[in-house]
């Protein structure tokens, strides 16, 4: 064996005997993808090392499973392989499938009954993958379903788990095995119809994770920019016990009187507010005990005018006791949230060494452009976070926070704010167009507060960028490299435009809206809020790169490198050539869009789209970003990417649509004779 064979596998016996990472093998001829970002840890790092840059160009597409027999649309489910077969969720009904990792062949299925309560979500399709725990030995998948029900099934033949769980008193439902989670969360509901809408709603997009022998549940609520009435009902945690299903805890997103933040909620506005779900993944730290919770906004985006104070915990990182439901700590990166700054992706536990101090850390990767990296123990930061002026609200009955933490370090991975500097600029007449087409809207920094229709400078919108849709999204789960404690991340430039109008206006645009009244203000267009307006030469608004990947050593809070993702397409060449711009001018653009990743000992693995819209795999250095390798992908891949090893041959997973595709060596073909 090499010197570097050997290191290799050192690495790979550290990784899995981690406690942080939490789950270790035992098998040579299999390496796992136990959660969704495969450890607790939510890394996104394999061990596996049979693909290297040498041979990446011989993958070939072993099998594909296509889930459109089940509904499934998005793609936005990361399968785990565990114990010699793949788990995953497809469809609107977010069936539980098992597949033969070998074949590609469905093994068992199983379906929720359908309720009404189950139709409404807008979450149903994005369940992201299944938890997965042993009781006595025995493998059990959990998931949380559309309608909000808990449920667990045998690893092996996906039959509901005996004596587990509460009786749900719906016809179609099994015995045992399922958990109605709204009997948990204390409002007024009928089984089968679930809440009224006019009281709040509440649904899952994230699975379940199993700390220890706790289920923690978070949930989902309706997109903050789709409503326009100011009740819900909070998206509180719950907790139950993994060996029986019995309810253990309740922590409350939005404190109740005398609980810890209880007075950042001015004017009585816990009595209706809702939200503050936890529609993101959940990490943990299992030697530790700790779960770490992303939070979302409270009700509603862009108007907050009814609920003021600081709206503990909405737009925060908690840190809970897995076994108790106690907070450890907390940290909120929003105050008053009303940018749509929604924390949308797991957070990521990582071991660091920083001065010379070892830290146990956690990095919440954000849509503001920032990396927020705290002692996953204490919650205290890393490198300082200050609290710094920022500007106030024009829009009447609004009253924002007069200061907003800033992360001093790392530096940003994403434009914040936007200006003239901004601005496509590269010819005079490009940056007068630029000039020209922003005019009609109010600039500024990260915070620059949303502005409405009647406002007194006769503007349509105010600029936000990265905006709700920029810097690293649900579609872009960072990685990380435990052993370099390299982070890296996938962010683009998708600016938003904020235009208000009067609630009883908003409200005719989003029909079977949550709550009964209105808000004085709300989002003024369908969807998610205005698109700043596109360049008259059909290039975005602001100067490319369009999307990046961005990687730091977080031992250093450094950036290792930052690369456009893909190529540019053809039709910005075409923009730029017609604009009198040479490609030696505007460089590589990147494709603007965000991009799944995997990283392995030798290779940083992401997926995009070459300029003529070809799908590509591409393999990148680590510490450069330098393409090692490329191969041609069988279609756009979404949401996460994973990589395993069964039968001793390591597997890229891509998420395409409605379908799973794993990509092998020709070895691994089903067909080939062994190994």
């Amino acid at each position: 064996m090499s010197v570097t064979d050997l290191t290799k596998w050192f690495a790979t016996i550290l990784f899995l005997l981690s406690p942080t990472l939490g789950h270790s093998q035992s098998n040579p001829e299999s390496i796992e993808w136990f959660t969704l970002g495969n450890d607790y840890a939510h890394t996104r790092y394999t061990p596996a090392n049979e693909l290297t840059p040498g041979n990446f160009g011989d993958l070939e597409v072993a099998w594909e499973w296509d889930g459109a027999s089940f509904g499934a649309v998005s793609g936005r489910s990361t399968p785990s392989y565990i114990d010699g077969l793949l788990y995953t969720v497809a469809g609107y009904n977010r069936h539980v499938v098992a597949v033969d990792p070998k074949t590609g062949e469905t093994v068992w299925s199983y379906r929720e009954p359908k309720t009404p309560r189950a139709d409404y979500s807008m979450r149903a399709d994005y369940g992201k993958g299944v938890a997965f725990g042993y009781i006595d030995g025995r493998g059990v998948v959990l998931i949380v379903s559309p309608g909000f029900f808990l449920t667990a099934l045998d690893a092996k033949t996906g039959s509901p788990l005996e004596d587990w769980g509460t009786p749900v008193p719906v016809e179609g439902f099994p015995e045992s095995g399922v958990v109605d989670l709204l009997a948990d969360l204390g409002h007024p509901y009928d089984p089968y119809e679930g809440i009224p809408l006019e009281v709040g709603y509440i649904t899952s997009s994230s699975p379940p994770i199993v700390v220890n022998d706790t289920v923690v549940v978070g949930n989902s609520a309706e997109q903050g920019y789709h409503q326009a009435r100011i009740e819900n009902v909070p998206g509180d945690i719950l907790g139950y016990d993994l060996g029986t299903g019995k309810f253990k805890w309740k922590f409350n997103v939005i404190p109740k009187p005398g609980e810890y933040g209880h007075e950042s909620w001015e004017n009585e506005a816990w009595e209706w507010t809702g939200d503050v779900s936890s529609w993101a993944p959940l990490s943990a730290d299992l030697e530790n005990d700790l779960v770490f919770i992303p939070t979302n906004s409270a009700t509603i985006d862009y108007y907050g005018g009814f609920r003021p104070g600081d709206n503990l915990f909405a737009t925060s990182l908690i840190a809970l006791n897995a076994s108790s439901g106690e907070r450890a700590w907390h940290f909120q990166f929003v105050k008053h949230e009303i940018w749509n700054f929604d924390t949308p992706t797991a957070p990521v536990v990582m071991d660091l060494t920083v001065d010379e101090r070892k830290i146990p850390a956690v990095v919440q990767a954000t849509k503001q452009g920032w990396l927020y990296t705290f002692n996953r123990l204490t919650g205290e930061p890393v490198w300082p976070i200050e609290d710094r002026p920022v500007p106030p609200s024009i829009v009447p009955g609004e009253v924002l926070s007069p200061v907003q933490p800033h992360v001093t370090w790392p530096e940003p991975y994403s434009l914040q704010g936007f200006s003239e500097e901004d601005m496509l600029d590269f010819t005079p007449e490009l940056k007068a167009q630029s000039v020209e087409a922003m005019s009609d809207y109010t600039l500024g920094g990260l915070f620059n507060p949303p502005i409405h229709a009647d406002n007194p400078e006769g503007k349509y919108a105010a600029m936000n960028c990265p905006g709700g849709a920029g810097g690293v999204n649900i579609t872009s789960p960072p990685v990380a490299d435990p052993f370099t404690n390299t982070f890296y991340l996938s962010e683009h430039t998708a600016c938003f435009a904020l235009r208000l109008i009067p609630g009883e206006e908003a409200d005719l645009l989003f029909p079977n809206s949550t709550g009964s009244t209105t808000a004085q203000f709300a989002n003024g267009v369908p969807g998610a809020t205005a698109r700043p307006p596109r360049h008259p030469s059909g290039l975005p608004i602001w100067k490319p790169p369009y999307s990046t990947i961005v990687a730091y050593d977080m031992n250093t809070g450094e950036k290792k490198f930052t690369i456009p993702t893909g190529e540019t397409p053809q039709r910005y060449k075409d923009a730029f050539e017609r604009a009198g711009v040479p490609e030696s001018v505007y460089g590589n653009t990147g494709t603007g869009a965000l991009v799944p990743m995997v990283v392995t000992p030798t290779m940083l693995v992401y997926t995009d789209t070459a300029t003529d819209g070809t799908p590509m795999l591409w393999a990148l250095d680590k510490d450069s970003g330098e393409i090692l390798a490329e191969v041609e992908a069988p279609a756009r891949s979404n949401y996460g990417m994973s990589s395993w090893v069964h039968d001793g041959h390591q597997y890229l997973m891509l998420q395409t649509s409605s379908k799973l595709t794993a990509m092998a060596l020709p070895a691994a073909q089903p067909d080939a004779g062994g190994h």
